[in-house]
């Protein structure tokens, strides 16, 4: 059982790169800020719905989880400001899950 939890570790490890560093930069957060922007930007189709709610959702899981690392890295003067700043993020593929996805 150990090693099965081990090993589940060690792979929500390696899917975020971030977690491995145990530290965020804010030019890292703004990258990923300029590429989530671009996301909620596009327009689809309604029969793109389907892609573009995965897209919506697989961001908002990955702002989710950018804001925790963000939350353990103690090197950052602007801590508090990424945080808010991810913040709005959240809250913004939230809002877009809701309005576009029926969620």
């Amino acid at each position: 059982m150990t090693k099965i939890y081990i090993l589940i570790v060690a792979i929500n490890v390696m899917s975020v790169p971030a977690v491995a560093s145990n530290c965020i930069s804010s030019a890292d957060i703004a990258a990923s800020r300029a590429r989530w922007e671009t996301l909620r930007s596009q327009s689809a189709s309604d029969t793109d719905s389907e892609r573009v709610c995965r897209a919506y959702a697989a961001s908002f899981y990955e702002s989710v989880t950018v804001r925790q690392v963000a939350t353990m890295c103690i090197r950052s003067n602007d801590r508090q400001r990424d945080i808010s700043v991810l913040d709005s993020e959240i809250n913004a593929f939230n809002n877009a899950l809701a309005s576009k996805c029926g969620g």
